[in-house]
């Protein structure tokens, strides 16, 4: 989400969602609050809009379709939205949309996000086992069906996007840009090249979120509910689990991720036992990789969008990589695990 929201681009997404509460026959249609939502990593507007003679609540969604890119991102937003819910994943109702203008209005799934809910409660508990619940069966359901033409960025999760926006990312936007460690990295492309061909063995043939941690999972009457869809594609079951497992928003301890993953292979084995062996041989690498990614885009975000929220999450994210590393012990990484410790001391501060 931008930065920032506008006068004239809050009333526009007025103008837009009380045309179709009229349409609704809602009183006095005219009469709304329009809230902008916190701004995360997209460009993307977000408002919580709410009828001041209903009780009745919406979320608008702005994002202009001035480039290539955008269009067809609303096109994803669309058209993956649609489907997953077709096949039962709680994702929310799109109710009205206007594409020239990059508008969409749908329902509201809540204002807790599974990172607040999760600082409420006493540890994961039976919530992260729901949350693990929707993310299998969004894993597996929302494959069936799925046209890749919809994606707005690559049709599958592969070795060009985990050497382009993981690993390269990791190294352009945090090494060099982040750090201010402003050199070649050529002991690194060894690394990254067997990183992503480890990673690229995972079966892939199932519904990948790309972006499935707590700020993106709504806690609400109806249990936890999904956002943000717009970056899937195809792709391996362990890249979204361990996106949700070493989540730093959560920071889940080691016992309460190995538990998780425990309940997570019990499920796997229920459905596929055959396809286990190779979930856990490569689960560990697609972790990896979603780790690079998250500290690529902590740095981006914090230094260049200057939003200095998810500069507080890289020590921890930087950490996680650490013990990821040590615990995989794969010689052929032992130039990126060395990297990671010998620059501690400038991405881990108080």
């Amino acid at each position: 989400m931008p930065s920032g929201h506008d006068g004239s681009s809050r009333g526009t997404v007025l103008s837009f969602a009380a045309a179709f509460l009229e349409k609704r026959g809602v009183p006095r249609p005219r009469e709304l609050d329009a809230v902008p939502l916190p701004a995360d990593g997209s460009r993307r507007a977000f408002f919580r809009i709410r009828p001041r003679h209903a009780p009745l609540s919406l979320i608008a969604v702005e994002n202009p379709p001035t480039t290539p890119f955008f269009r067809r991102e609303n096109v994803a937003y669309l058209e993956i939205g649609n489907h997953l819910r077709r096949r039962g994943v709680p994702v929310p109702e799109i109710l009205d949309r206007e594409p020239a203008r990059g508008w969409f209005l749908m329902e509201d799934l809540g204002e807790v996000r599974l990172q607040e809910a999760l600082r409420r409660g006493d540890g994961p508990g039976d919530l992260a086992l729901e949350v693990l619940s929707t993310l299998f069966h969004m894993q597996t359901e929302g494959a069936v069906g799925f046209d890749p033409a919809w994606c707005c960025q690559t049709a599958r999760y592969d070795r060009d996007l985990m050497r382009r926006y993981e690993s390269g990312y990791f190294r352009d936007a945090f090494l060099i840009r982040y750090l201010g460690l402003d050199r070649g990295w050529d002991e690194l492309e060894r690394p990254f090249e067997h990183l992503a061909s480890a990673a690229s063995r995972a079966e892939d043939r199932f519904f990948l979120h790309r972006d499935f941690q707590s700020r993106n999972i709504l806690v609400g009457d109806r249990g936890p509910g999904l956002v943000d869809w717009q970056g899937g594609r195809l792709g391996p079951l362990g890249y979204d689990l361990a996106s949700f497992l070493i989540d730093p928003y959560t920071g889940f301890s080691e016992a309460e991720q190995a538990r998780l993953y425990a309940a997570y292979l019990d499920r796997l084995r229920e459905r596929d036992p055959s396809g286990v062996d190779r979930f856990e041989e490569t689960y560990p690498y697609l972790a990896v990789q979603r780790n690079l990614q998250i500290l690529g885009a902590f740095a981006f975000l914090s230094r260049v969008r200057e939003k200095p929220f998810f500069e507080a999450f890289v020590p921890p994210a930087g950490r996680t990589l650490q013990r990821l590393l040590a615990g995989l012990d794969d010689p052929r990484l032992r130039p990126l695990r060395d990297v990671v410790e010998e620059t501690r001391g400038r991405w881990d501060r108080p």
